[in-house]
């Protein structure tokens, strides 16, 4: 692979003719645009249109059009005088049930009831909560009669939190260097991990370690991440906590069993749509496996080459097993997705990335024109280049912004700040999606939690001078971190969290500053001031009172910043839940400060709930930065894709777990076997090859290739999906010779 001089782009065809970024604009009407979806082809028809007894097994490769049939069959069914609270939605993640919720949103829709749309784990809590009588003493739990306390995935690590952190005082983990969060969120993920799949939580520890081949001391860290979950465990029995993991277990080991849970479910639901079958967990298709025949109806949708949450405990195998209780299987293999150049692309680099080494790897036809390489030697140099791109390819070729995604191994602090400063900066609109980012990462996040912290001089916590800088930036629309600091430093004491007037300011400074800034500095300090003097709220109620009656009022940085106001929906609802779950406490942590106790739990980093609004598609026109993986669960395509960091070896290598390891734990894994480093290349293998295939299923014209000589870390980078194009260009280009 060859670069035609710094700052150009490639167009890669089999005569391997350099393109400049100007040349291959003037080319861009010759694109291949994907080919329209017909409303229904006679298969989907079919599908559409089966009788209301048949159990359907609906399989294809993304782009498919699986979806659009699940969606009509479910607008079927209502419209044939179906009830809708007859009918179950299972998904194994609900940001994939969208599009089905926008159809029954729709004016259109026909009348009839509710339907249910629901995981496997918001089943289990419903019927948790419902049965509770039936499960509490067979549970163990020590107040049978008292009401179950459920857990969110933060209160659940602010109680992992309370009952390690003794623990590491006296040794646990000293072998290793991981962040305290992660520590927390690595041992729920092994309880989690033994209710999806359905061994004993007590068996952890042994089947990590029988599959040990590398340092002996890790078998201490397994025997220490199996004494943390079984505390956990017990202390939730003794407090009635139930966490997801427990959740689970109570449903399918004690609920499920006993006949009058059975008939409830069976005589409510009749119909079932279950898509995305190969997501989901094997505890889910064994539910199925005994629930499937009752359903007068059922179409179960299975995406060929998915399985992108396997780490999350997702299995495939157990997933396509569920086909020999349907009465069809049909299969739907007309992609209304991609062009033929990005097919044939497709196929190519399944070819190069197989890990059967006696695979062919297909040529790309010379006029293929669906890749492009976009080298840099300096990393900022590439952003730039991929800034200047798309707004080439929206002004000049008139490709909406929302059709264009910009994706990464990772996503990092550092790489989405510098894209979305480069992309405001050309006035194009964007937005992001990181399931796994903490909240208090979030800007709009930060400057609320800082702003509650000035609200309560009692907890004692006392916000340095940047962060209550940057609050009032995020809070002041058009106001600058320079005149911020500037601000700050003159106003805030934070010894005792004093805030001096606007007035007191010498009147150069004040000019400086602006006195448009400083009104608006007056009326936060004024609504601090009242507050103080005020009975304290509960922190959701007070965010929700700042947020009202200031920061969402013209002139304040949330009144038009629709990605602020998200981020703090889901801040308020975070902080709702985990009151909900403290208030009701037993033992020793009664008496505490709610409010307090959470602003110190998201120091910590502890990770947010994944809330369905940070999924949904927004209304607004925006590109799309997000970790790879994020986009596959979106299940949407894309028009143009960029992939950053080609060279990295994010792209196929699993992140380090030292605590958990989600080939071992799955069902498939002989608990006998000891995993080697062959397997562990191999899986990468897989994993790189299910990645590319997914994103190329999801991409309508055109992948860019984005490389720069020095990654964003500043080494060279030669990872396996750059090794994988090689093998194409180099197998094309030899034999168009």
């Amino acid at each position: 692979m060859h670069r035609h001089g710094a700052g150009k782009f490639i167009t890669l065809q089999i005569r391997m003719e350099a393109l400049s970024a100007t040349e291959f604009i003037d080319k861009t009407p010759a694109l291949l645009y994907p080919r329209r979806m017909p409303p229904f082809n006679r298969i989907q028809r079919q599908i559409i249109d089966s009788p209301f007894n048949l159990r359907l097994f609906v399989t294809g490769r993304a782009g498919a059009g699986k979806t659009t049939v699940g969606v009509e069959r479910l607008n079927a069914l209502l419209a044939q005088g179906v009830a809708g609270n007859s009918i179950l939605l299972l998904t194994p993640q609900r940001s994939l049930q969208e599009n089905y919720l926008t159809a029954l949103e729709s004016p259109t829709r026909s009348a009839g009831g509710e339907v249910t749309s629901i995981t496997i784990g918001g089943l289990a809590r419903r019927m948790v909560d419902l049965f509770w009588p039936l499960a509490a003493e067979a549970a163990g739990f020590a107040h049978p009669d008292d009401a179950p306390i459920f857990l969110t995935l933060e209160t659940a690590q602010y109680y992992m939190a309370h009952l390690v952190r003794p623990l590491l005082d006296e040794g646990f983990f000293d072998s290793l260097t991981i962040n305290h969060n992660r520590l927390y969120s690595q041992i729920l993920d092994n309880l989690n991990k033994a209710a999806l799949v359905g061994f004993a939580h007590s068996d952890i520890a042994a089947r990590l370690d029988a599959a040990l081949t590398g340092d002996p001391a890790q078998r201490r860290v397994y025997a220490d991440a199996q004494e943390c979950a079984n505390r956990f465990r017990a202390y939730c029995l003794e407090n009635n906590l139930l966490d997801f993991s427990l959740q689970l277990e109570i449903f399918m080991n004690i609920l499920w069993p006993h006949p009058a849970v059975q008939k409830y479910l069976t005589d409510t639901y009749h119909h079932l749509i279950y898509d995305n079958v190969e997501e989901d967990v094997p505890r889910a298709h064994d539910l199925m496996r005994a629930w499937l025949p009752r359903f007068d109806s059922a179409l179960l949708i299975y995406d060929e080459g998915a399985g992108f949450r396997h780490f999350l405990g997702a299995d495939k195998l157990t997933a396509w097993a569920l086909r020999e209780l349907c009465d069809e299987h049909i299969v739907l293999d007309e992609s209304f997705v991609m062009s033929e150049h990005v097919a044939e692309l497709n196929d190519a680099l399944a070819g190069a990335t197989n890990s059967d080494a006696a695979s062919k790897v297909e040529s790309l036809r010379p006029d293929n024109d669906a890749l492009t390489i976009v080298s840099m030697r300096f990393y900022p140099q590439l952003l730039d280049s991929i800034a200047d791109e798309i707004e080439s390819l929206i002004s000049n070729s008139q490709i909406s912004p929302n059709e264009i995604v910009i994706l990464a191994p990772y996503l990092s602090d550092a790489l989405r700040f510098s894209i979305s400063n480069r992309l405001d900066a050309r006035k194009i609109p964007w937005r992001s999606q990181r399931p796994s980012r903490s909240l208090r990462d979030e800007p709009a996040a930060q400057a609320l939690i800082t702003l509650a912290a000035l609200a309560h001089p009692q907890w004692e916590i006392r916000p340095p001078k940047f962060d209550a800088a940057y609050a009032l930036m995020q809070s002041i629309e058009s106001l600058d971190l320079v005149r911020a600091q500037l601000l700050t430093d003159i106003v805030y004491h934070p010894r005792d969290s004093r805030l001096s007037t606007f007035d007191e300011i010498k009147p150069e400074m004040q000019e400086r500053i602006t006195y448009s800034i400083g009104n608006k500095y007056s009326r936060i300090r004024d609504w601090i001031l009242a507050y103080r003097e005020s009975t304290p709220l509960p922190l959701d109620h007070f965010l929700r009172k700042i947020f009202g009656e200031t920061l969402s009022q013209p002139g304040f940085g949330y009144h038009t910043n629709f990605d602020s106001v998200r981020v703090a929906a889901s801040l308020v609802e975070s902080v709702r839940k985990f009151r909900l779950a403290m208030e009701s406490t037993r033992g020793d942590l009664t008496g505490l400060n709610v409010g307090k106790e959470y602003l110190a739990m998201l120091s910590e980093g502890v990770i947010a709930a994944s809330y369905v609004e940070s999924w949904k598609t927004e209304d607004k026109d925006a590109v799309l930065i997000a970790p790879a993986h994020s986009f596959l669960m979106m299940n949407r395509p894309a028009a143009i894709q960029f992939w950053l960091d080609a060279g990295s070896s994010g792209w196929h290598e699993r992140l380090a777990q030292p605590l958990t390891h989600p080939y071992v734990l799955a069902r498939g894994w002989d608990p006998a076997r000891a995993w080697s480093d062959a397997q562990e290349v191999q899986s990468a293998k897989e994993s790189l090859a299910r990645l590319t295939s997914g994103l190329l299923n999801r991409c309508r014209q055109k992948i860019y290739l984005c490389m720069a000589e020095l990654g964003e870390s500043g080494y060279e980078q030669r990872g396996d999906l750059l090794r994988g194009f090689q093998k194409v260009l180099q197998n094309s280009n030899a034999e168009s010779q």
